[in-house]
This record gives C-alpha cells, sequence and structure tokens, in this order.
C-alpha cells in the first residue's frame, strides 16, 4: 500500500511541477511582451521629439542665415548712397569710371550685382556689363526706391522661374533726384545650401506663394500646390526612397505627417514663413535597435529557461541550439545596424562643423577693406627705405643699407601680422588680447612712421610716463590705430610752414593717448567717423581710416574722440582702462 502511494506521489508533484512551470513562462511572456510594447512607445516618443528638436535647430540655423544675409545688404544702398564718386557722375555724366567702381565693391559686399540708374530708369553702370543702356524705369524696384525716402526691398519673377531680391534706394544732391542704386541679394546660395541636407525647405512670402525652395519647381505656388508636384527630384522623395519601413504607404502620407515631419517658423522680414520637411527614417532604425536587444535578452532568459527544463531530453537540446543560432543570426543583423546608424551620426556631425565653418567664413569680408587700408603704410615706408638703401650703395656705405633692409624685413613681417588678423577677425572674440605696454605700442608705431616725419620734417613732441602703461588688448591693433592717428595728423599739416605734432600718453584707471596737430583743424566733426568721409584729394584716401581706428578701440572696450583745440589744429583722444582696472572690475 505505501509503496503504490509514493509513485502516485511523485507523479502528482512532477504534474504540480509541471503546471506551475508552464504558468512561470506564461507570465514571463506576457511581461517580456508588456516590456516591449512599453519601450517601444516611450523610445518612440522620445526619438521623434529627438528628431523634431533637430529639425528645429536647423530651421533656426537657417532663418538665421537668411536675415544675416538680408541685414549684411539692407545698408549697402545708404552707403553707396552717399558715395561722392557716383554722385559726381550722375551730376556730370561722365559714367566711364562708374561701373569700375561698383565692381570693386560687389565681391567686398557679397551681392549677386550692383547697378546705377539714372532719374530717368537707364542703366549707366553696372557690375554686370551686358546690362548697361538698359531702361527699367517701370521695375518695381525703381519706381518704389523713387517714392520711399529710405533704403526698399522688392522681389519678381524671372522668366527662369527664380526670383530677384532687390534693395534700392534714391541718390539725391541737395534735394535734387539724381538715380537710383540698386543692390541685388544672392539667395541662390542659400537654396543650394540647402539643397545639401536630407530636408526640404520652402520660403513663402507674406502672400504664401513660394520664393525660395530646395525644388526649383516649387517657386511661385501655393505650398499645397507645390507638394502636388510629384515627379519632382527633390530631398523629400530621396529620403522616402531611403525609408524601406515605411514604403507601403501611399505617397500623400507623407505629406499629411504620418512619415514626415513638417516644422514652420516665422521669419523677421516682411511677413517670411519658412517651412522645413524632415523624414523619420532614423526613428524608426533606433528604436528597432533597442527592441531587438530587449527581445535578445529577453530570448536569452527563456531558452535558458528552456534548456534547464529541457536539459534531459535530446529535443529540448535541438531546440535550445536552434533558437541560439537565431539569436546570433539577430546579434549580427542589429550589429550591422548599429554601424549604419553610427556612420549617418558621423556624417550629420561633418555636416554641422561644415556649416559652423561657413558661418565664420562669411564674416572675413568685413576685414578686407581694412587689411587692404593698412597695408599701404607699410609699403610706402618700405618704397622709401628701398630708395633710401640704394642711394647707400651707390655711396658704397652698404653698412647704413643693411639697416633700412632691417626695416624693410620688419615690414614685411608686420604686413604678415595683419594678414593673420583675418583669421582672429573671423572669431570677433578676445583669443588674441594679452596684457600690452602702449609705450611699446607708441615707439613702434613711430618708428613705422619715421620715413614721412623725416620727408616732411615734422616736430615731434611727446611726453611719456617713466612707468609702463598696461592695457589689456591686441597690440597690433592698437599699433594700427595710433599709425592711422599719426597719418591723419602728418596729412592735416602739410599747409603749416612748421608742422608740429605733440604725442601725451597718460594713465591712471584708464589709459588717455592724445595726438594733437596744429593743422587747420577738423570742418565736420558730425561725419568723422563714418565710412567713405574724407577731406582729401581723390586718389589720396578712401575715408576709411577713422572709421576702422574707432571700431578697433571700441573692440577693445574703449573710446576714440576727436575735438577742435582752441590754440588750433586737431586733437583726438583714445581712452582705454587699464590692465590692472580692468582686471579688478573682472574679479
Amino acid at each position: 500500500m505505501n509503496d503504490q502511494a509514493e509513485p502516485a506521489a511523485s507523479d502528482g508533484t512532477e504534474a504540480s511541477r509541471a503546471v506551475w512551470a508552464r504558468i512561470a513562462i506564461g507570465l514571463f511572456c506576457i511581461v517580456a511582451l508588456a516590456v516591449i510594447w512599453f519601450t517601444n512607445q516611450y523610445l518612440t516618443e522620445r526619438f521623434t521629439e529627438t528628431t523634431r528638436n533637430r529639425a528645429e535647430v536647423r530651421l533656426t540655423l537657417n532663418v538665421g542665415n537668411l536675415v544675416a544675409e538680408l541685414q549684411r545688404n539692407s545698408i549697402v544702398p545708404q552707403l553707396l548712397a552717399r558715395d561722392p564718386e557716383l554722385i559726381g557722375a550722375l551730376n556730370s555724366g561722365d559714367y566711364s569710371r562708374s561701373t569700375q567702381r561698383l565692381l570693386t565693391f560687389v565681391d567686398e559686399i557679397g551681392a549677386a550685382s550692383l547697378v546705377l540708374y539714372d532719374r530717368d530708369g537707364r542703366v549707366v553702370a553696372a557690375t554686370d556689363r551686358a546690362r548697361l543702356g538698359e531702361n527699367q524705369r517701370n521695375s518695381p524696384f525703381f519706381v518704389e526706391a523713387l517714392r520711399s525716402s529710405g533704403t526698399v526691398f522688392t522681389s519678381w519673377r524671372r522668366d527662369s522661374g527664380a526670383y530677384a531680391f532687390h534693395y534700392s534706394r534714391k541718390i539725391e544732391s541737395d534735394r535734387n533726384l539724381l538715380g537710383v542704386i540698386a543692390v541685388e541679394v544672392d539667395l541662390a546660395k542659400l537654396e543650394r545650401s540647402w539643397a545639401g541636407t536630407s530636408d526640404a525647405v520652402i520660403v513663402t512670402d507674406s502672400s504664401g506663394t513660394v520664393i525660395l525652395a530646395t525644388e526649383p519647381r516649387w517657386r511661385g505656388l501655393q505650398e499645397t500646390e507645390a507638394l502636388e508636384v510629384a515627379d519632382a527630384p527633390s530631398a523629400i522623395e530621396r529620403a522616402i526612397r531611403a525609408t524601406r519601413d515605411w514604403t507601403a504607404l501611399p505617397i500623400e502620407a507623407y505629406f499629411r505627417g504620418e512619415a514626415v515631419m513638417r516644422r514652420e517658423m516665422r521669419v523677421p522680414f516682411q511677413g517670411w514663413t519658412m517651412v522645413g520637411f524632415t523624414t523619420y527614417n532614423s526613428v524608426r532604425e533606433r528604436v528597432n535597435g533597442v527592441l531587438a536587444l530587449e527581445i535578445m535578452g529577453f530570448a536569452i532568459l527563456l531558452a535558458f529557461a528552456f534548456w534547464l527544463s529541457g536539459r534531459k531530453t535530446a529535443s529540448r537540446l535541438v531546440l535550445f541550439q536552434r533558437e541560439s543560432a537565431e539569436l546570433r543570426a539577430l546579434n549580427a543583423a542589429l550589429q550591422r545596424e548599429i554601424a549604419e546608424r553610427e556612420k549617418a551620426e558621423k556624417s550629420l556631425e561633418v555636416a554641422e562643423q561644415s556649416l559652423q565653418q561657413s558661418s565664420k567664413l562669411a564674416v572675413l569680408g568685413e576685414m578686407s577693406a581694412a587689411v587692404s587700408h593698412e597695408l599701404n603704410q607699410p609699403l610706402a615706408a618700405m618704397k622709401t627705405y628701398l630708395a633710401g638703401a640704394r642711394l647707400l650703395l651707390q655711396r658704397k656705405r652698404p653698412d647704413e643699407a643693411l639697416s633700412s633692409f632691417q626695416r624693410i624685413d620688419d615690414l614685411i613681417d608686420r604686413m604678415g601680422a595683419i594678414t593673420r588678423q583675418l583669421k582672429s577677425y573671423a572669431r570677433k572674440g578676445q583669443d588674441a588680447f594679452e596684457p600690452v605696454d602702449a609705450r611699446a605700442a607708441l615707439s613702434s608705431a613711430l618708428a613705422m612712421m619715421e620715413p614721412q616725419l623725416k620727408t616732411r620734417q615734422v616736430e615731434i613732441k611727446r611726453t611719456l610716463p617713466a612707468e609702463p602703461v598696461m592695457i589689456f588688448g591686441d597690440r597690433l591693433r592698437l599699433e594700427q590705430v595710433i599709425i592711422n592717428l599719426l597719418r591723419n595728423a602728418i596729412d592735416a599739416t602739410k599747409t603749416t610752414p612748421t608742422p608740429r605734432i605733440e604725442i601725451v600718453l597718460a594713465t591712471g584707471r584708464t589709459m588717455r593717448l592724445t595726438v594733437r596737430d596744429n593743422g587747420p583743424g577738423i570742418e565736420d566733426l558730425e561725419q568723422l567717423f563714418e565710412p567713405f568721409y574724407t577731406t582729401k584729394e581723390k586718389g589720396e584716401g578712401v575715408g576709411l581710416g577713422l572709421a576702422i581706428s574707432s571700431g578697433i578701440i571700441n573692440d577693445l572696450g574703449g573710446r576714440l574722440t576727436a575735438r577742435n583745440s582752441a590754440g588750433g589744429g586737431a586733437v583726438f583722444e583714445v581712452q582705454l582702462p587699464t590692465w590692472e582696472a580692468g582686471r579688478e572690475a573682472a574679479e
């Protein structure tokens, strides 16, 4: 009786264990499915938000670049409308040098073209010589410029389908209309930069008409009409072809937001709007990668449970081996997906770095006029030293000639330092700032001006403190300012019988450098620091020296002022915080 009861109890225990094992496996599968479902929902939402944020950042950068390009060109008509050479050409009717004058500005400005019209709308000067003689009297930008007292912006569609964008402003002299200056803004380069990304970008005006787009066929249409162009080889379609998980969706689904995200941002310019379309092709891949890891983990646990429960049977072992092979294949596929995703992320980083470098280089054009202006002084000094060295060699005085050659070598180093400023200027920062002795900068500037001072026999009176006068800034830029002030003082004393320049350097909580001459003084103090304003004869200057000097002093944290002396002559004063005072303020 007892022997029969023991096998029955053993069979009952084994059956109970089998039931609990099945229940445990069922619960495990339910938990795994719940975790996978929750992970899929959470990661899809999170990665979608990440993609949306990146698209918004790219759209913000595109809007910033567009506004910067428009603002950079908006000031050009105002400057050119006050250019004395263009005003003189319109007054005299002699336009022989006007086209060349415009060509000197177009590369520096970065505009598509510059065109000068007379009062009748005839093209009298243009960077594109083929347009000379055209009559644009009825063109919108010409008519709007005549009606407005300031700079006006107009856009119109060409026969080719592309839009042209113009800033125009009328030119007047003594309230008499002389003509109109027009600047065509080159926005096509922005379209080309947008076309290099996986996003599709359009810009609409206040009426909703597409004026800029990565797909040329969209221009001139409303957004809904543009998206119906099915045969357009746009960036969206290229992205759609690469998104294999959603190829079963109809084509219009991508534009309804099921697979393409639409982002819209207002452009702070005449009611424009920028719209970007971004595909979700990377979201599904990233989510699938994480889900594959989870599935692999749960599969390994489940396989281990099967192995524990079925290690006594060959069938369970074969099943486990089959599942292990499947897991290895899944792991290999997962590794391939991870490698592809890493490659895509590296490509995105390279594209972002290229965009940042293009943005930095965009401001290099601002430095070109300053560099050309500052190189004239070393070149003039080199010419003087070469003439002196030639005379000394003829008189068989080689030792003194070697001194002149050494000065020429120093001037060449200085010219190289000036050109290297282009790199630091593109950063618009204070990376090159360091403590500088203002006395040493003044001595170096006087050495640079020594040939002109000797030629003109100008009396120099210097008052310097015995101790160093330290400031925190760029020595080369400070020397440029001093050279510009000395050069202006020398030019101002050309007609003075006994030219004299007085230089006073004082220090306290601020450094004060005063340059006083005994010339005729300053006629117009209000326009003194404006670009292209000059009292010199034609060919002697372009009116950039004081404007550049004022900008340099502002960058160094100081100010440059000018006034007329009570005893006659002009007085320029540079004020900069001393290095000790600046350091205490920072602390």
